[in-house]
């Protein structure tokens, strides 16, 4: 079934260059925390995809931005100030060799 139809759109002309995979453990697995926790995240602008896993880590986070400059400005001021959040876990993509867009 065709759940609907997207666009390919290039991020290097919108700005958006960098792409950073980020998984993060949360401090508890309540049900209050993680509802609390997804819906922060969900509603930040440079998440492009949010994830939750079994096992560890608890969420796979795909955030798009300019640069690393303006990562580190998201992580800190954003994600690192989190108090459901017990570890962060960064990785930056190289190249995307096939995917999603």
């Amino acid at each position: 079934m065709i759940r609907g139809y997207s666009a390919v759109v290039d991020h290097d002309a919108m700005g958006l260059g960098l792409e950073v995979i980020v998984n993060a453990e949360l401090v508890a697995k309540d049900w209050e925390t993680v509802r609390d926790f997804e819906s922060r995240v969900a509603a930040m602008d440079s998440v492009v995809e949010l994830r939750r896993m079994f096992g560890l880590p608890d969420y796979l986070i795909r955030v798009r931005v300019r640069d690393t400059a303006e990562y580190e400005r998201w992580v800190t001021a954003d994600l690192m100030g989190d108090p459901a959040i017990a570890r962060l876990d960064s990785r930056m993509t190289m190249k995307v060799l096939k995917g999603s867009s």
